[in-house]
């Protein structure tokens, strides 16, 4: 279980394009972190590159656990779940299917589902083609994981951006439950996260 992120002196690059250079970020467990700044800073190449999917430039990206440091890979495949701004959906899968493909995929349980399913308000959703379902439902379905395979370390790009008033209310909830239970969020946000959580804002000069 990850207890701690840790970011050190971290140089990201897009390209030939510098985005930021020497950031550094601690996240404890039971804390909330908020990526703030301009489009094309670097808030999302941040969280792709805490998730292992951008190298970065410079800087170490490290992971531990109550014994101390963790393997880097093993953190990233049992520890953490990415959501980015994009949901990743099939859209030919029914929305029941597409959600237990994702979380066979990252090995939840028949009882994570279900947990999800209420947690969401899925059910009138579980017999539609993904094609169907509005941009807020997308965002649910694509939500529905983070509940349906408990991981530590959120990583969310815009999170709540396509949700309604009442569903920003039922997410925020969720994470303020994430958050008591021990695990740790690190959101990209052009709005106020529905929890606390502290600003760290990506690209200042």
């Amino acid at each position: 279980m990850i207890e701690r992120l840790v970011i050190d002196d971290l140089t990201l690059a897009r390209g030939e394009r510098r985005l930021f250079a020497g950031l550094n970020l601690t996240v404890q467990a039971g804390e909330a972190v908020a990526l703030v700044g301009a489009n094309g800073a670097g808030k999302t190449s941040l969280l792709r590159a805490v998730a292992g999917l951008i190298r970065p430039e410079a800087g170490e990206i490290r992971f531990e656990g109550d014994g101390g440091d963790l393997d880097p890979e093993e953190a990233r495949a049992g520890g953490l779940h990415l959501l980015g701004h994009h949901d990743g959906l099939k859209s030919n899968r029914t929305a029941g299917e597409e959600l237990r493909f994702w979380a066979a995929w990252t090995c939840g349980s028949a009882e994570g589902i279900a947990c999800a399913i209420d947690a969401l308000t899925l059910a009138p959703l579980l017999d539609l083609d993904v094609r169907k379902l509005s941009a807020g439902q997308r965002r649910r379905l694509a939500l529905a994981r983070l509940i349906a395979a408990p991981r530590s370390l959120w990583l969310l790009d815009e999170p709540m951006a396509p949700l309604d008033a009442a569903n920003r209310a039922r997410f925020g909830a969720l994470m303020a439950e994430h958050l008591a239970g021990g695990g740790m969020i690190v959101a990209a946000v052009h709005d106020p996260l529905p929890v606390s959580a502290r600003t760290v804002e990506v690209g200042a000069a």
